[in-house]
């Protein structure tokens, strides 16, 4: 995993919020990927309020953590 640029001052790392979002969609599909293959569920929000899906019922997203 690589770091920030340093030569990026905070208030505009921040502003790449391109960036960001691929990071933040990355480390999501990578977390719910492993609880699928780890056999845990998921908790999701749905019609006001929190379902659990079950690791079987858990879509593969194309992540790029390990697969079984």
């Amino acid at each position: 995993m690589t770091g920030p640029e340093p030569a990026l001052r905070p208030h505009r790392r921040v502003d790449d919020r391109e960036r960001i979002l691929e990071a933040l969609t990355k480390a999501v599909r990578e977390a719910i990927e492993r609880h699928r293959v780890a056999g845990n569920p998921i908790a999701v929000w749905k019609n006001g309020r929190v379902e659990w899906i079950p690791p079987e019922d858990i879509p593969r997203l194309g992540s790029t953590a390990t697969d079984e």
